[in-house]
């Protein structure tokens, strides 16, 4: 190895480190049998594990996050992936016009998308509801949906559905048992990050969520400020498993890197 591949690989270890680091922290203060944070711990148990599975305001929101990303993630796909196939494969006028219309909200700052979606939807009475919170998660899985299967799309073998074609099939048949099948690792790939996204979207669920309609980061969120025990830490330590095991599964199914198109 060269003196230039040392540095390099020196220099992205540190950079590994500096991001690992938080979460050695957070691991650390979750198993903590101190009442309040304090680091390193005194000592190590599992009773905010414990006292997690107990605590009615945090599993109420989780729920309700789940259910919510599970609604989120199958409108984002029948949205999204319409619109990426019609971006992929189509050849019309104002294409890229379209393509930069739905790509819009991504090079947004999700603060100043909430505070929009916040005056939009306050005259329409869908602040604090059920249904504004998924539309507003929308506006940020929906935009990642057309991007990815955009990609996944446009790197399909076009011979295989010119192929189909010639033997008869209408172009809904095409679609519906060529090019869908062929784009499954993208699809999979887009039901994960869309209910990740959703589950994990804080910024938007701040400015629209209320009392009956509380996701689970705005809860815990609430939860810290007035409190300083480990509970928060604990129930990270669970969500970054849980986290881990989607990212598992995909890669085990179909690849992280085949399931984005590469």
């Amino acid at each position: 190895m060269t003196g230039a591949g040392r540095v390099l690989s020196g220099f992205a270890a540190l950079v590994y480190a500096l991001i690992l680091a938080p979460i050695v922290v957070v691991v650390m203060l979750a198993f903590s049998a101190d009442n309040f944070i304090l680091f390193p711990p005194s000592g190590y148990s599992l009773r905010w594990f414990n006292q997690l599975a107990s605590n009615g305001p945090l599993l109420t929101a989780l729920w309700l996050s789940v259910r919510i990303a599970a609604v989120v993630t199958l409108l984002s796909l029948a949205i999204g992936v319409p619109a990426a196939l019609a971006l992929a494969k189509g050849r019309f006028a104002g294409k890229e016009a379209l393509s930069g219309f739905f790509l819009a909200p991504l090079l947004l700052p999700t603060l100043i998308t909430g505070l929009a979606l916040l005056l939009f939807f306050s005259p329409l009475k869908l602040t604090a509801t059920l249904p504004g919170l998924v539309l507003g998660h929308m506006t940020v899985t929906v935009p990642f949906v057309i991007r990815m299967m955009t990609t996944a799309l446009a790197n399909l073998p076009d011979d295989i559905e010119a192929a189909a074609a010639t033997l008869g099939a209408s172009p809904w048949r095409v679609v519906r048992r060529v090019t869908l099948p062929l784009a499954t690792p993208g699809l999979i790939a887009c039901a994960c990050l869309s209910f990740l996204l959703s589950f994990d979207e804080t910024v938007i669920s701040l400015f629209i969520a209320g009392p009956r309609a509380s996701t689970l980061p705005v809860e815990m969120v609430r939860y810290v400020e007035g409190r300083t025990d480990p509970l928060i830490a604990a129930l990270s330590v669970v969500l970054i498993v849980a986290t881990l095991v989607v990212v598992l599964v995909v890669e085990r199914l179909v690849g992280v890197a085949r399931a984005v198109g590469k």
